[in-house]
């Protein structure tokens, strides 16, 4: 366990410039000394609001005050980290507990890893910017395989040798968990421990762990043979793979009575208040909405479902709890959309009566409910009328085979007429887009199985009988055999095979109203190789990485070859993780404990090729899968559901032709100067819902709050004198209240400070005036201060001056001097005034470009510039 802060780590050998053996000696700086650094290298980053921390409801606890520090750690981009539920309650049970503190980071983004090795600066946490060499515990989520590279970016950009045999005492402990944690062998040699199961619980006993070892100066060894007596914690260095000719033979045990690690199972839901004040993200992640976990656990026993049989048993919240966590979590976030996770939400027991319940607690305020995971035949018309009451939500059904007997093969429990009639429901509804999901490659398909994908497709379209431009959207992908499930046995399609199969489906299928996109079958085959791995892989990894592999997650990124190059260096054949294996072979994945008997998957794979179904046990009897003891774990569903009850409308209906319009002027300082303007927009809608405020909205299908802003401000720019202007359905009384009740809301960087009636909308020209701090410039004390003068003149003796710009690689040109009405340089501090026309509907420059144009800085320095926005003020345009 870390006892120092040390800068120790393996050299790497990444395509981005540095490595760790000399990138961080600057890694003494820590909090708000290392973020200003960091400040500085942010204009020169996409998405630098992914890097500063400050979201609404984020716990800073003072450093000093917990025992035990844990950063929390989602090995992708921020976008996709936020999304993560999982992550968010770990974050809060720990910072619940007073002995204990949690803070996250998310792994960066090429260009600013690039920027942190070129300035020499270490990773960080977003609540305190301290580096995490400085933290006891570094736990990452481990929820999908393409993110293993990722894992050695933050350990490496940390100061961390990649192997836990390499990291002594003096490291923080490096911890993993979440889906991949069942076969986690591919990165185990990276990790101290790996949590297998449900995490509420072990996360407590690991801190309780870490502050009695620290009570009692114990070394690293003793730790981890401690944490090995808690139940679902997997030690890697406690067990060594066996290899005879260059095959899998098995795992070896090096503790007595640890031969097998077995999942952990929380028996029920944690309590509402874990997520009662959700994250809320200041760039947009992929999902951007409040979620609310309505279950966890499914047996409806697909048998291709890794899920299926990890998560099990089902344990449903009450309706009571999701009420609560609907109300708080709104109220608390300002989200305008609500989605009801599960691994099959229409199986909830009282899916009707809390769907109606939260329409008609939530409808009038015009905040929406989805259900990303609904099941044919699940989606009833009763189910539809709710779902549309506010907005329509995406509509995604999973047939995954196109025929009744692949689904069969796979224990889907739905017909093709099940399929259709909730087609039939859907566009009856309005609906005039549905997204299906189909796998090629499931076991014992046929070439009438793939083209009977194309067919189910054209008759769910026929459903929709002749009414207006519908479409179906097909999406496929390749089969991956995962741990733990029925299939786990069988082999995976090779590239050609997969390759061979689409580009069937892309013939066939019509093109005027349907759309087909698929997984890339070169990541499907990666997907399958670490999924089905082994520790060998580790190697690969780290090779993979070393020639600069990063971020596989996004297409953009992901390169087959880079694999196929790092594998012959490694001496590694992928192709040889696809095969089949047979029912007696050892499994690397053996020696984890899943809790669903070898035995029982073992049946389910002979079923499979009897096409017997097994129905979900939650209704139909135990299957005998070996997981409950139906003392203290059993399924658990609701046994009586209440009667929804009409609830007023929490604000009057509006009234179109009354409306009543306020600009809201406010200043953006600090950090809010990195937020990008739609992010803007999402922070300012929701402080207006948080704060109660009686905003109107627009109509149709997707009605949205009636805000409209005043010129984007660039990213990296301060500015005392922004304004939004919003329709209210009533006048506002004391201005001051209003002030105040939006100020609660606001980040402290963004202070309001001034509420004014308007009438109409802005139409003229904007004069407005901004400060250039040269000094902000690095380097500045170097740069000839007269040569800036000299090219202000210059340019201010010209009566034209002609800049280009390429837009989707078209030139165009533009005289900025009749917009810049003033440019002049302060002797005292030599700061730079700059007065420029902004006009109305037109192209105008801004201070950035402005600065390079005429300064002749590159592109890069301008953008380091530290300017503001001291004034603006409606003219009218010169003639």
């Amino acid at each position: 366990m870390k006892q120092e802060i040390t800068s120790k780590s393996e050299p790497g050998r990444s395509t981005v410039k540095g490595n760790a053996g000399d990138t961080y000696k600057n890694s003494s700086l820590t909090g708000d000394a290392l973020f200003s650094s960091v400040e500085a290298i942010l204009p020169l980053v996409k998405k630098p609001g992914r890097y500063i921390g400050g979201e609404l409801n984020a716990v800073n606890k003072p450093w000093d005050e917990a025992s035990v520090h844990f950063c929390l750690i989602f090995p992708d981009l921020y976008e996709i980290g936020m999304s993560h539920q999982g992550l968010q309650i770990l974050y809060h049970i720990l910072n619940e507990d007073e002995r204990f503190l949690a803070q996250r980071c998310y792994a960066p983004d090429i260009d600013f890893e690039e920027q942190l090795r070129t300035s020499g600066l270490p990773l960080f946490a977003l609540e305190s910017h301290r580096p995490l060499s400085d933290f006891d515990v570094l736990g990452f989520t481990l929820p999908y395989e393409l993110c293993y590279t990722n894992i050695l970016t933050v350990l490496d950009l940390a100061g961390l040798p990649f192997r836990a045999c390499d990291r002594d005492d003096s490291y923080p402990l490096v911890i993993g968990g979440g889906s991949c944690g069942l076969n986690p062998e591919p990165v185990a040699a990276f990790f101290d421990a790996i949590v297998l199961g449900d995490g509420e619980e072990i996360i407590v006993e690991l801190g309780e762990c870490l502050l009695a070892a620290k009570q009692q100066g114990v070394d690293k060894n003793t730790i981890l043979n401690r944490m090995a007596r808690i139940s679902g914690v997997y030690i890697p260095s406690l067990f060594t793979p066996g290899y005879r000719d260059g095959k899998f033979v098995g795992m070896q045990s090096h503790k007595r009575g640890y031969e097998r690690v077995r999942r952990r199972v929380l028996p029920r839901l944690p309590e509402p208040s874990v997520l009662s004040r959700p994250l809320v993200p200041i760039v947009k992640p992929v999902h951007d909405r409040l979620g609310i976990e309505i279950a966890r656990g499914c047996t409806r026993g697909c048998r291709f479902c890794q899920a299926g049989m990890i998560y099990r048993p089902v344990r449903e919240r009450s309706v009571e709890d999701i009420l609560e966590l609907a109300e708080q979590g709104i109220a608390n976030s300002g989200f305008d959309e609500l989605a009801l996770l599960s691994l099959s939400t229409g199986d909830y027991s009282c899916l009707p009566e809390v769907l109606t319940a939260l329409m008609n607690r939530f409808a009038d305020e015009y905040v929406s409910v989805s259900m990303p995971s609904m099941r044919v035949g699940t989606l009833t018309p009763e189910v539809i009328a709710q779902i549309k009451r506010v907005r329509k939500t995406g509509f995604t059904l999973a047939p995954e085979a196109g025929t009744d007997r692949l689904r069969e093969v796979i224990n889907k429990g739905i017909t093709e007429e099940d399929l259709l009639a909730t087609c039939r429901d859907a566009f009856g509804a309005g609906w005039n887009l549905i997204k299906f999901y189909f796998m090629i490659g499931l076991p014992t398909e046929t070439e009438e199985d793939v083209e009977a994908i194309v067919e189910l497709a054209k008759k769910a379209r026929n459903q929709a009988g002749g009414r207006g431009r519908v479409q179906i959207n097909v999406s496929v992908a390749a089969f991956v055999p995962k741990p733990h499930t029925p299939f786990q046995w069988h082999g995976q399609l090779d590239l050609e095979s997969a390759k061979a199969r689409l580009d069937r489906l892309k013939k066939i299928l019509p093109r005027k109203g349907f759309k087909l996109k698929w997984h890339d079958a070169h990541t499907s085959l990666l997907e399958g190789v670490f999924s089905r791995g082994d520790r060998r892989l580790s190697q690969l990894i780290e090779t993979a990485w070393r020639s600069g592999v990063r971020l596989d997650g996004w297409s953009e990124h992901f390169r087959l070859e880079n694999w196929q190059h790092a594998a012959e260096q490694c001496g590694i054949d992928l192709n040889a993780y696809l095969r089949p294996r047979s029912l007696d072979e050892p499994l690397p994945w053996d020696h984890l404990d899943c809790g669903v008997d070898r035995q029982f998957l073992q049946r389910e794979w002979e079923r499979a090729l009897d096409r017997s179904y097994t129905p979900d046990c939650r209704n139909q009897g135990c299957r005998k899968c070996g997981l409950c003891d139906f003392e203290t774990l059993y399924p658990q569903t609701v046994k009586t559901c209440p009667r929804p009850t009409a609830v007023p409308a929490s604000r009057p209906a509006q009234n179109e032709e009354l409306s009543f319009r306020y600009a809201i002027h406010y200043s953006r300082l600090g950090a809010s100067r990195f937020y990008g303007h739609l992010d803007l927009l999402q922070l300012v809608f929701r402080a207006l819902r948080r704060a109660g405020l009686p905003v109107l909205f627009s109509k149709g299908y997707n009605p949205s709050p009636r805000v409209s802003f005043s010129q984007a401000l660039p990213v990296g720019m301060e500015s005392m004198v922004e304004h939004f202007q919003v329709d209210f359905a009533r006048p506002i009384g004391d201005p001051a209240e209003v002030i105040a009740a939006l100020n609660r809301e606001f980040p402290l960087t963004i202070r309001v400070h001034a509420v004014k009636a308007v009438l109409g909308k802005e139409q003229a020209d904007q004069l407005a005036t901004y400060l250039v701090r040269m000094s902000s410039l690095p380097g500045a004390e170097s740069l000839p201060a007269q040569e800036f003068r000299r090219r202000i003149q210059l340019f201010l003796d010209e009566k034209e001056f002609i800049i280009e710009r390429f837009r989707k690689r078209k030139r165009k040109t533009l005289d900025i001097r009749p917009l810049v009405r003033k440019i002049s340089f302060n002797e005292k501090n030599e700061d730079i005034e700059i007065v420029l026309v902004h006009p109305h509907g037109r192209a105008g420059v801004g201070p950035f470009e402005l600065c390079e144009k005429v300064l002749g800085l590159r592109t890069n320095q301008a953008r380091m510039l530290r300017i503001m926005k001291t004034d603006v003020k409606a003219v009218a345009p010169e003639v």
